[in-house]
């Protein structure tokens, strides 16, 4: 006949607890890996978008050319909601007349995202 006291088979009450609190902190450290993954998702895509809408922009720079360009320093804004699918975004176009020379402009194109938080900067420069 055995004894209660005999039995060696299952486990503690304190080797459980060790390892649910092992399995907790595994368990957080992945919860902490997973949401840092999906923001720098979420960056990487702003950033993506942010680079299109440059590049996009940049296109219609070169199409026109020096002289399609203002013949003066300007600045033109595009405000967050008004660039079509972009409304997170807002896009400045800066022409810089003879700089780095006369008969150059110099162009910048920047996009912001999340309250000026955030932006892309490309430049190029256009000669006559």
């Amino acid at each position: 006949m055995r004894r209660l006291g005999d039995n060696n088979s299952g486990f503690t009450l304190m080797e459980v607890l060790v390892a649910m609190v092992i399995l907790t902190v595994g368990l957080l450290g992945t919860a902490a890996l997973i949401t840092g993954i999906i923001n720098s998702n979420k960056l990487s895509n702003r950033i993506s978008a942010a680079t299109v809408l440059a590049q996009d922009k940049m296109e219609d720079v070169k199409r026109l050319g020096y002289s399609g360009m203002p013949a003066s320093d300007t600045t033109t804004t595009e405000a967050y909601n008004s660039i079509t699918n972009y409304s997170l975004y807002k896009r400045v176009t800066f022409t810089e007349v003879a700089n780095p020379a006369a008969g150059m402009k110099k162009i910048t194109v920047t996009v912001y995202w999340e309250s000026d938080g955030h932006s892309v900067v490309l430049k190029t420069i256009l000669a006559e």
